[in-house]
């Protein structure tokens, strides 16, 4: 599917909030200042790029471990191709599950092909929690593992040049 090309203001609103929303109140009319716009727009524009697939998702990002979670553990599942899907939508509506997806396997060396991100604040505290996914997916779970975090990497997605000041 080929996505509509963003006109001069949705790069400039997607530069404008690539880096984060302001943290007021109401961010929305900051950056439609910022813009020059009404809030409404930017507001419009955000759920327009969302419901074509240019902008997957607006988020908070935080930091787990300035929150106190330390155990932060990506699941792995190796799950009967079969019931997967199913199974992989349960698993991402569980409240301790921050993200869920399904995955390629990559045989013979990694033969998971679903991911659970869970969050603890110790690993001892999080085993229930996977012990839980595990209830989840019964006998259609073959093997599992957890890749345990021990330091944050990229939090950011595609960042945009600044404008070409013409």
């Amino acid at each position: 599917m080929k996505l509509p090309a963003p006109d001069a203001i949705d790069l400039a609103l997607i530069r404008a909030t690539q880096g984060g929303l302001p943290l007021v109140s109401a961010p929305y009319a900051v950056v439609a200042a910022q813009l020059g716009i009404h809030e409404d727009e930017v507001i419009a524009r955000l759920g327009a790029m969302q419901a074509s697939g240019a902008l997957r998702r607006i988020a908070a990002v935080p930091n787990h471990y300035a929150l106190g979670w330390h155990a932060n553990g990506m699941t792995v599942w190796d799950v009967d191709d079969a019931c997967v899907d199913a199974l992989g939508e349960q698993v991402g509506t569980l409240p301790f599950v921050s993200h869920c997806y399904r995955r390629p396997r990559r045989l013979p060396l990694w033969p998971y092909n679903l991911f659970a991100m869970v969050h603890a604040h110790t690993r001892e505290e999080a085993q229930p929690l996977v012990a839980r996914i595990a209830t989840v997916l019964g006998d259609a779970c073959r093997a599992q593992d957890v890749l345990w975090s021990t330091r944050i990497l990229k939090k950011t997605g595609l960042r945009l040049p600044p404008a070409d000041p013409q």
